[in-house]
């Protein structure tokens, strides 16, 4: 199986937390555009792996015209055969989701879109300097699951200020429509964001660690209770709905990325494309592929086996590892050691995070790094 990204870089406006790469406004769509199509051709004429997914991530994807959008479909629609789709999802955020938009987009075939909700709060989509309000989204999602979309939301918590009884009210809003998949991620500060610069500009709040912890718990509580499944310690969903692109980057399968900054990785190699935009179509226009490339070595996968793997509700498959790495008498003793603390469960031939363990997954999963 092969999922294909394609990063779409444009944006209506700055989120305040944001770290990925994009640009504001419209200016460079058409050469992007033109150089993503070079790329399409280069890429995909050299990939024998079926394509079953197809997710169009950013920025925000659904900021392009449906023109735009129409001409990338094509373009991919060469090289993928309907049949072999699973999985088709645009990341859209309410503003554009208007009802002949959403029309369009379910004729071109996407049948799954995952909505940056974020809240249901005026007051924290004005803080986090969203595009949209509550009262938009509601709207959007009530268009979009008329017409039948396969809905995944983004929440996001530990907001400053926020407490658990909004945390709580953005989950019950968000389960009140009819959506399969959830993701609620806690905000985190990141370097190169408006967040950092405005907390020494402007005197904003930093993270509250605390109240973060409560609010992720809250999440694992609740969401279970209402009998959603916690597949990933950011994702939920009803049985049967975890969101097959994504459940590729957790399970270490192959996947195609395009566009500026976009990762790949064929099971030996990962390779990412420039993070800037004229670069990249630079680089297109001369029929060069804008990309670097790693040979992972036998260390580098077991680690990042073990980073992701950790993180899902399939846990570290003692299997896998033997797959990996000679010995892993040590890791195993290592793996025992958390089981002791009550941070991992064994299974028969797995170990999984237990809820406590979730709250210290990078630790717990740096700490089984080899070198």
């Amino acid at each position: 199986m092969s999922g294909l990204y394609i990063h779409i870089p444009f944006c209506r406006q700055s989120c305040i937390y944001c770290n990925f790469y994009f640009k504001n406004g419209r200016k460079h769509v058409a050469e992007y555009v033109d150089a993503l199509l070079k790329e399409i051709e280069l890429k995909l004429n050299k990939n024998s792996e079926a394509i079953q997914t197809l997710y169009f991530g950013g920025g925000t994807p659904s900021f392009l015209g449906n023109s735009e959008l129409k001409t990338i479909f094509n373009a991919i629609s060469e090289y993928v055969h309907p049949n072999d789709l699973k999985e088709v999802t645009l990341e859209a955020n309410p503003d554009d989701m208007t009802a002949s938009n959403l029309a369009e987009w379910k004729e071109m075939g996407i049948g799954r879109l995952s909505v940056g909700i974020q809240s249901f709060f005026d007051e924290h989509l004005k803080w986090m300097n969203r595009a949209h309000t509550a009262e938009e989204a509601e709207q959007a999602l009530t268009f979009a699951q008329d017409l039948g979309f396969d809905l995944s939301l983004d929440l996001i918590f530990g907001i400053p200020g926020s407490s658990l009884e909004q945390h709580q009210f953005n989950m019950e809003k968000a389960l009140s429509f009819n959506i399969q998949h959830l993701s609620c991620y806690g905000l985190t500060l990141e370097d190169k964001t408006p967040w950092k610069k405005l907390i020494k500009t402007k005197g904003y709040a930093k993270p509250d660690d605390e109240q973060g912890a409560e609010q992720f718990k809250l999440t694992m509580q609740y969401l279970k209770s209402r009998g959603w499944e916690q597949y990933e310690i950011s994702n939920y969903c009803l049985p049967g709905k975890q969101a097959i692109h994504n459940s590729s980057y957790w399970k270490n399968t192959q996947y195609i990325g395009l566009g500026p900054s976009a990762h790949s990785y064929d099971g030996v190699n990962r390779c990412w494309n420039v993070a800037d935009l004229n670069a990249y179509v630079e680089a297109l226009n001369k029929g060069i592929l804008p990309q670097e490339c790693e040979l992972l070595s036998d260390a580098d996968k077991f680690n990042e086996y073990v980073m992701t793997a950790l993180r899902t509700i399939w846990g570290i498959q003692i299997e896998e590892m033997k797959k990996r790495i000679d010995d892993i008498t040590p890791t195993i003793e290592r793996l025992e050691h958390y089981v002791s603390k009550g941070m991992l469960i064994k299974n028969e031939q797995s170990y999984v995070l237990t809820d406590r363990g979730k709250f210290y997954a990078d630790a717990l999963a740096s700490d089984l790094f080899i070198a």
